[in-house]
């Protein structure tokens, strides 16, 4: 069974998966290895390349920020830079899941809606925290400004419709309780699964 986990900038999806991967949950962050594939692609390199020219890349690698920075002001250019991560990751993804063994496998993604992949789900939960405290989180853990924060909160789909499309809710603000709202669905979960 395929769990798609999302939630928007600062919610705190990334804890969640830590603790279900605590629970022995097989858990594929979707981000991380959208950034692999942008570092050692020579595929995916050539096609960054092409569309934000050689400033895309440093000696180093991708350049993060400069990337960050063009794609948050502009719609277009985010929607293209999807284009090309997005079926490489969905792949990779399909290679990963098919070597996996547990009851269910955990896939995080921010953008599991807004790039359709959460229709590949079996089931979708939605990690959710007010919309100030995520400002705040996001601020605190990559020194950037509340309105770099406010334009990254623009490109994602708002907090409703994601619930509306999800099976399940985690409102995470106190760590506690998201642990025990996490190991309670966990039970829920390998229940689903066994019955199948």
């Amino acid at each position: 069974m395929i769990v798609g986990l999302t939630g928007g900038i600062g919610s705190g999806k990334s804890t969640v998966a830590r603790m279900f991967s605590a629970l022995g949950v097989p858990v594929y962050i979707a981000d991380t290895e959208a950034k692999k594939l942008m570092h050692t692609s020579s595929k995916v390199r050539a096609q960054i390349v092409e569309i934000f020219g050689e400033k895309a890349y440093t000696e180093s690698g991708l350049d993060n920020a400069y990337i960050a920075g063009v794609v948050f002001q502009d719609r277009e250019l985010l929607d293209r830079l999807n284009g090309i991560i997005h079926p490489e990751v969905g792949r990779h993804f399909r290679q990963w899941y098919e070597k996996q063994q547990a009851p269910y496998v955990i896939k995080e993604a921010a953008i599991l809606f807004e790039s359709g992949a959460y229709k590949d789900c079996d089931v979708v939960i939605t990690v959710t925290a007010p919309q100030e405290t995520r400002i705040e989180r996001v601020m605190q853990r990559d020194g950037v400004s509340r309105e770099a924060v406010e334009n990254r909160i623009k490109n994602q789909w708002d907090e409703a419709r994601k619930a509306e499309l999800s099976d399940h809710i985690i409102t995470n603000t106190d760590l506690e309780a998201t642990q025990k709202q996490v190991e309670k669905l966990h039970l829920r979960l390998i229940k689903a699964d066994t019955s199948r």
